[in-house]
């Protein structure tokens, strides 16, 4: 796997320890109980189109060792349907070769990128990302193997933005979407002048300014920039310019130099293409203070990610041949089709837009059109608040985007912003309203410019918990629930159209590999993750990641040993043997839910078994189309097995299952995990135990310690004809 480092993820942050909880009282059954009133009825979900996986970047060559006919049946019955591709050059600031074939805009395989979309095309079984020489951030959340180019030390080289943020194609004033470089000195320094070397194009008016508080990249809310008492430049030049920017130095952090105006001269490729004469260049940029005429820097200037740190605004996709990764591969988009793990169904696709070109976006779809290839939903780049994109200038490339992918295929369903993981509202600077909300104001942009529609659906990702849990997690387990009840409404609340799909694209426990990604935890937070969000409004959630990779410690903490996903695989990518997850979405996919291309409609359902308030053992109920009843049970409780009743109220009418009673339970008899670092194994490992018993009011389930349990059965027939049959309709 390749050795991803840490994203920027908001984690809940939770005790360790475990929780104290009372010894269920024998003779004691507890009542699980749903509101069967069909008025009541909360969400509709498709299995095959609602529970799926995720398929990521790998390590060179290991494509052809993943995809094989051995693998492939492997994952597939999971009962994982559709998949979602997800783009990981965008986290590691990369243009995507989607397809090694294609043109560059310029001489020499340089320029600008765009794949070859004739169905002529050979198949396309690899693709790969390719580095931006303009690039200028110093780290990415990616492999974090490249640097920023804007105190490389090398004045040859040059930080550019994105040249379609540039008047010429927003069709809006620079001062819209202006683009800004900022420096983290790591901590508080005395600041009071600055040393740009300008590039071409430079910037004919631009500020200087500092942040007021605490962090300007983590806490964009709680703080705003103000402009040095001679910061602000009209009229500027280019060339190396040293600016006094207070009369006593400041003592600051961070530094941002705030660019509204271009001189719209041509880079060093040339003036034959309009996007290299747009935006903004800068060689190299010092902060520090100047004595008479000695300028001392405060930066350091490497050319590795050892430099002091910069962020910046956008950059320019411009690129060459000789910039391609080569570490590191993702499966050609005629691997994922043909090779079996779509099951024939519509698959999530992305476009490369914060690195990529709207033609290259557009010859993507084309492609795939053209080879007949379902698509369900186009995902437009991924993680712009990991990139610190503010919300204006996604807004305006994803318009770009969306009307050549629309001249491509109007009908084609767009969305995004493809949030990374995040359990609350994701923040930015304030605007001159003080909206710090990226949702709303992404939202916003969108509306002002009648142009709502193009937002087919809302994706985001889930990664809730901190990796470095001790001990069974049931104190975080316990709050899976609410965080999704919590972060569905608060996209909602940011003012995401009513009925416009959320999809979380990406979810697992952690953001980094953790054992309990193959323990039993990780089992209970599958059923109730997929639950909880399907009940609370979500349209799907993809499981992250369908391909097997062996067990790795990313995290670096104690329980860091573990594996995205399903498995527990080879060094060759050959999956050695499932491991709790995999069975948990077998209990999700196969048994709670139908295993069929049809509507399930969720109904309220509670549990009297609770803990600090919240429910320990988590129910959740669906009527299937084959009209039988399907309750889930998440025992969270690592220590004690209950007995419940279940009933289901329909006004003042309760109604029971009716024999016989089908359960499945996956618990510690079934699977236990055995940490031994990259070797760890399950044993036993699954099945899960299937068994029948009579209903009626007095039947008494079952429910093992630290697991999951299904129970299905039809009810009355009075309420059996009540289902709700047919296909979903899809937003």
């Amino acid at each position: 796997m390749i050795a991803r480092a840490i994203p920027f993820v908001v984690v809940l942050a939770l005790s360790t320890g475990v929780a104290t909880t009372a010894a269920p009282v024998p003779g004691i059954v507890h009542r699980v109980t749903i509101d069967a009133n069909p008025t009541r009825a909360l969400n509709t979900y498709d299995p095959l189109r609602a529970l799926g996986a995720g398929l990521d970047a790998q390590n060179a060559g290991a494509v052809k060792q993943i995809y094989t006919p051995a693998n492939v049946k492997e994952m597939t019955s999971s009962g994982m349907g559709e998949v979602t591709y997800r783009l990981y050059t965008e986290l590691s600031v990369q243009d995507w070769h989607w397809n090694p074939k294609g043109s560059w805009s310029q001489s020499g395989n340089e320029g600008y990128w765009i794949g070859a979309s004739a169905p002529s095309s050979p198949p396309v079984t690899d693709s790969y990302g390719y580095r931006l020489p303009h690039r200028g951030d110093t780290n990415d959340n990616g492999n974090n193997d490249d640097y920023g180019r804007l105190d490389d030390g090398d004045p040859s080289t040059y930080w550019k933005s994105n040249p379609y943020l540039d008047t010429r194609f927003t069709g809006e004033p620079n001062t819209v979407h202006p683009q800004w470089v900022i420096v983290d000195l790591a901590s508080k320094k005395g600041i009071d002048a600055a040393r740009i070397t300008w590039s071409n194009p430079y910037a004919t008016s631009y500020q200087i300014q500092y942040w007021t508080g605490p962090d300007a990249i983590y806490s964009p809310a709680q703080g705003k920039w103000v402009t040095f008492p001679s910061g602000s430049v009209a009229n500027g030049k280019g060339g190396i310019v040293t600016l006094r920017l207070a009369s006593l130095p400041r003592n600051v952090r961070y530094v941002r130099v705030l660019l509204t105006a271009s001189s719209n001269t041509c880079d060093s490729h040339g003036s034959a293409d309009p996007r290299d004469c747009v935006g903004y260049a800068i060689a190299e940029l010092g902060l520090g203070t100047l004595s008479g005429n000695t300028f001392t820097d405060r930066m350091r200037h490497v050319a590795n990610n050892s430099q002091t740190t910069t962020y910046t605004s956008s950059t320019d996709p411009w690129h060459q041949a000789s910039n391609r990764v080569t570490d590191e591969e993702q499966a050609g988009l005629d691997v994922v089709y043909t090779s079996g793990v779509t099951r024939k169904l519509p698959a999530i696709v992305p476009v490369s837009l914060l690195y990529g070109t709207p033609d290259d976006a557009a010859a993507e779809l084309r492609y795939l059109e053209a080879r007949g290839y379902p698509i369900t939903y186009v995902e437009m780049g991924e993680e712009p608040d990991g990139q610190f994109i503010v919300p204006e200038d996604y807004g305006t490339l994803y318009l770009q985007w969306a009307a050549a992918l629309h001249a491509v295929d109007p009908n084609l369903k767009l969305g995004g912003p493809v949030f990374q993981g995040t359990t609350s509202d994701v923040q930015t600077w304030r605007d001159a309203g003080g909206n710090a909300s990226w949702l709303q104001r992404f939202i916003a942009y969108l509306s002002a410019h009648g142009r709502l529609s193009d937002l087919a659906f809302m994706s985001f990702e889930w990664y809730p918990f901190s990796p470095c849990t001790n001990g069974f997690p049931e104190n975080a387990l316990l709050q899976q629930p609410s965080l999704a009840s919590s972060i569905i409404k608060t996209w909602r609340k940011d003012g995401l159209p009513s009925g416009t799909p959320m999809l979380i694209t990406e979810a697992n426990w952690s953001a980094n590999t953790t054992e309990h990604f193959q323990d039993i935890a990780g089992a209970l937070w599958y059923a109730d993750a997929a639950a909880a969000f399907l009940t609370s409004g979500a349209s799907g959630l993809y499981l992250y990641q369908y391909e097997p990779d062996p067990l790795f410690n990313y995290s670096g903490c104690k329980t860091g040993w573990g594996s995205w996903g399903m498995w527990n695989a080879t060094n060759h990518y050959t999956i050695k043997q499932p491991t709790s997850e995999y069975f948990a979405a077998q209990l999700v996919t196969q048994e709670w839910s139908q295993a069929a291309d049809s509507a399930h409609v969720l109904y309220p359902a509670a549990s009297d078994i609770t803990l600090k308030g919240k429910a320990i053992v988590a129910p959740y109920a669906v009527q299937r189309p084959d009209g039988q009843w399907s309750v889930l049970l998440v025992n969270k409780d690592p220590s004690n097995a209950y007995r419940v009743g279940v009933v289901f109220q329909n006004g003042s009418k309760a109604e029971y299952f009716t024999s016989p009673v089908a359960q499945f339970t996956f618990g510690p008899a079934q699977y236990v995990w055995h940490p031994n670092g990259k070797n760890g194994s399950g044993h036993p490992d699954g099945p899960y135990a299937t068994s029948s018993q009579p209903g009626g009011a007095s039947a008494v389930y079952a429910l093992p310690a630290a697991s999951v349990t299904v129970l299905r059965a039809a009810i009355s027939p009075s309420q059996r004809s009540a289902t709700r049959r047919g296909k979903l309709e899809r937003p």
